[in-house]
């Protein structure tokens, strides 16, 4: 029997577009007649997941702060690029070797075009909702090891350097720290890739390239002792917008990750529904609902503007992922140093 997940609040948003024009739009279409959405699409923004507690009342950006903001974002790009040069000097032995400098993250150079302060559309305080009594949001530390427990659900950083076990998601090439689902802007590589068919869609992540391939035939979903690392999708066509709907996520995964560094529930409690649609030819709309009452005192939605992108890079994690190994075998010369 076939399931659907009720989407709570449906979101109307006009992205960069007036209402007329929205609904204007005449997206182009394959030869089954469902809309085009196929290609490279770009989701970096400055615009933050949760409105900042100092915009409380604020729900859009004025004209002179959106400029302001443009204005720091190239400021910080030209100093990144100050930074570039080739380090000639060797690194310490046993020291702080560093890590990527501000030339390798690329948050975007503005805000969403509708200026929104946030991307969570609903609650409408833009925030998300409080977690449920008993629930903490596991936060760990970029810098250090924060004490912690198994499984560690966070994207990167971890709470020791026993086991991979005690590592990030994202650090064991698992899951992109961006890649979600649902996606979350962070870091760099924030490109998905959407291809497409009458029977299926692909939507191939380029951080860690985790690739979700999501039915359209109808099928049943996966019986319930069956859990993905990414869920178990299937969508379906609500007029021009792709709906994909999922469940089935593993208990190693949280419900929500708000940063790369934060994670809020499981997996096992979460259903996800997605939405997707053209909104221009360079604009992708993605909405999404996360539904999990056993983590959120009620359910919440964000919108994410996509543009047009250009190519997709290879992001080889396993294969060059030198940096868990070299973690944990630097943790056992150092317990056999006596440090």
């Amino acid at each position: 029997m076939n399931r659907r997940i009720p989407l709570f609040v449906p979101a109307l948003l006009v992205l960069g577009v007036t209402a007329a024009a929205a609904q204007t739009f005449e997206p182009p279409r394959l030869a089954d007649g469902k809309p085009d959405l196929q290609g490279v699409w770009d989701f970096r923004t400055l615009t933050p997941l949760q409105r900042p507690e100092s915009r409380a009342d604020q729900a859009v950006l004025t004209a002179e702060e959106v400029a302001e903001l443009d204005s720091q974002s190239a400021a910080r790009e030209a100093a990144a690029f100050a930074q570039s040069e080739v380090r000639e000097e060797p690194l310490p032995v046993g020291g702080d070797v560093g890590a990527y400098n501000s030339y390798w993250v690329d948050q975007g150079a503005s805000v969403v075009e509708d200026q929104r302060t946030s991307l969570i559309v609903d609650p409408p305080t833009g925030r998300l909702p409080d977690l449920q009594p008993g629930v903490d949001l596991a936060t760990l530390s970029l810098g250090e090891d924060l004490p912690g427990t198994r499984p560690v659900r966070v994207r990167v950083a971890g709470i020791g350097t026993d086991s991979w076990h005690d590592r990030g998601l994202s650090e064991r090439c698992l899951l992109g720290f961006n890649s979600g689902p649902p996606v979350v802007p962070a870091g760099y590589n924030q490109n998905i890739q959407i291809f497409q068919t009458s029977d299926h869609v692909v939507i191939l992540h380029e951080m860690v390239h985790d690739v979700r391939i999501v039915p359209l035939d109808g099928r049943d979903p996966l019986p319930d002792n069956m859990r993905q690392w990414m869920g178990d999708s299937r969508g379906h066509w609500e007029g021009d917008t792709l709906v994909i709907e999922s469940r089935n996520f593993t208990d190693k995964t949280a419900s929500f990750n708000p940063s790369v560094v934060t994670a809020a529930g499981t997996g096992v409690t979460l259903q996800l529904t997605e939405r997707i649609s053209r909104l221009a030819d360079d604009t992708l709309l993605y909405e999404y609902t996360v539904n999990d009452s056993d983590t959120f005192t009620r359910p919440f939605t964000a919108a994410l503007p996509m543009k047009r992108g250009d190519l997709m890079f290879e992001y080889a994690c396993h294969e060059g992922n030198y940096g868990l190994p070299n973690m944990l075998a630097g943790a056992r010369v150092e317990e056999a140093a006596g440090q």
